[in-house]
């Protein structure tokens, strides 16, 4: 497991999407990772030599959301197109779709047991499908604006949402009951993560603001401003010790949660950084970027 104190160097650049990478996902056992793009497809990648394995095409819009299943045999992806994908990781061959939502699908989590997925939309609503048989079982309204990101806690109980009328939403994934509206802050909501024992939720906004919630009651934990532009994603290591944000200045920060204190600002992207992901072990960060790469960096 990763260190607080560790530097990250740049170790390898994956190039093979023709337009710029909007999200990346480690698989459960960390030896692959998907990442979708603007293109319309899904490229998977051996991290271990960074060679690309198959690639997923079916959608017909930018591809907004890519995460595997728990059991790693599977991908989910939702697109523009207002569709949801299952492939089969081994053969790349697409196994279920269904519209899903009537506008945009902006993001997509699955429940750690593999039966709910939640997705939200620019339709305002998040909806909640078993996955198995690809129903909806509840849709969640609420928010006054599209719905541009979404979590479920590690214990599958609650779901978080984001969205462009600036606030997070906390819900019961079972009932659909809204448990909570964390009101903090003052531009549009671009991503929400839960901390690996679901203790905490980390946000960031279109100000390049991020924030750290306790999930049990809604107090603001912490706020970090030093982002010039938008944060793209939040993402937690393993461990619950640090926090990635990435952003469209073209920068990653690393954070410690204990402290709030500043760890790494990772450069090496030339444009926007849009996705960031650490793998399972936490050694291994992905990014995705508007100049079409993804990069992965390790811990020295």
């Amino acid at each position: 497991m990763m260190k607080v104190s560790h530097n990250w160097q740049k170790d390898r650049i994956l190039t093979a999407h023709s337009s710029p990478v909007v999200t990346v996902a480690f698989s459960p056992d960390g030896r692959q990772l998907a990442s979708g793009s603007v293109d319309t497809t899904v490229q998977l990648w051996d991290v271990a030599t960074g060679k690309e394995g198959k690639i997923l095409v079916g959608h017909e819009d930018f591809v907004n959301a890519v995460v595997f299943l728990p059991d790693g045999d599977a991908v989910a992806t939702a697109s523009l197109d207002g569709t949801i994908k299952l492939w089969d990781v081994a053969t790349g061959e697409e196994q279920k779709s269904w519209l899903a939502h009537p506008k945009p699908i902006e993001a997509i989590a699955i429940s750690p047991d593999s039966r709910t997925l939640a997705s939200v939309s620019w339709d305002k609503t998040v909806k909640l499908w078993n996955l198995a048989t690809g129903e909806a079982t509840r849709t969640l309204t609420g928010h006054s604006k599209p719905i541009v990101a979404v979590a479920i806690a590690p214990d599958g109980e609650t779901v978080a949402s984001g969205s462009w009328d600036c606030s997070v939403k906390l819900w019961n994934a079972d009932t659909g009951q809204l448990r909570q509206t964390a009101i903090a802050h003052s531009r549009a909501v671009e991503t929400v993560a839960f901390s690996p024992d679901g203790e905490t939720l980390a946000s960031g906004d279109l100000d390049g603001r991020a924030i750290l919630w306790n999930v049990a009651t809604g107090e603001k934990l912490h706020e970090w401003t030093e982002h010039a532009d938008s944060i793209s994603e939040v993402a937690f290591s393993p461990d619950g010790e640090v926090l990635a944000t990435a952003s469209t200045d073209g920068t990653i920060k690393l954070w410690a949660i204990a402290s709030g204190k500043s760890i790494a600002t990772l450069r090496g992207h030339s444009s926007y950084v849009l996705a960031v992901a650490f793998s399972p072990d936490g050694t291994i960060l992905a990014t995705g970027s508007q100049d079409k790469s993804v990069i992965l960096w390790g811990v020295d």
